[in-house]
């Protein structure tokens, strides 16, 4: 990983010991009751592609939703991605940014990140999920902050690290040649923040 950005930089090495710290503690049913709401209306996937997977917080839930399902993760932090392969005995993980990520285009069933897009520059951001995008068979599904129109906003006292935006408005402007909205909807802090979702805007599209 030669070519990093800024961003990638600092989840790869600058903040990767903190926010694995951060991920580590989390109520797992919560972390469940949100991911059955955001895939209620998906077919049950055989193929499960995370960009961006940290310590695997998501893919725990999904191994108890779709527990058949082969799972693939990329992320960017060397440790996060040796804590992957001690927590999971069947995983496949690229540690990768999803920029330089070079995986089989329309293979998975379903292809999403979590908290992801938010903390990519905008200047990189369709390259991005034009990644996420190829990797996809059929499902893609985003769960960012939510804001009508884009701003940045200082993350742990860092600046250009925190973009907000409307995510599925962007992903619609840019492949709605390719994509269609099945779902959407939005995980209320006040009840989810345990879970780990934080006030999240999800997004469901199908290819």
């Amino acid at each position: 990983m030669n070519n990093l950005n800024e961003q990638e930089i600092f989840w790869a090495s600058t903040y990767s010991k903190e926010y694995i710290k951060k991920n580590s503690n989390f109520n797992h049913s919560l972390l469940v009751e949100g991911w059955t709401k955001i895939l209620a209306s998906i077919e049950a996937p055989q193929t499960i592609l995370e960009c961006g997977a940290n310590i695997g917080r998501n893919i725990e839930a999904l191994n108890q939703i779709f527990p058949q399902a082969e799972k693939t993760a990329i992320e960017v932090s060397a440790d996060a991605t040796a804590i992957l392969y001690e927590k999971f005995e069947n995983i496949k993980v690229i540690n990768s940014s999803i920029l330089e990520s070079e995986l089989t285009a329309n293979h998975y069933d379903l292809t999403f990140s979590m908290g992801v897009l938010i903390h990519i520059a905008p200047q990189n951001l369709l390259k991005n999920l034009e990644k996420i995008v190829t990797y996809s068979k059929k499902y893609i599904v985003i769960g960012e902050y939510f804001n009508r129109t884009p701003v940045s906003l200082s993350y742990q006292g860092k600046d250009d690290k925190l973009f907000k935006r409307d995510f599925g408005k962007f992903i619609l402007e840019n492949f709605g040649d390719k994509l269609t909205l099945v779902d959407y909807g939005f995980l209320w802090g006040h009840i989810y923040d345990e879970g780990g979702f934080d006030d999240i805007t999800w997004w469901v599209f199908k290819k």
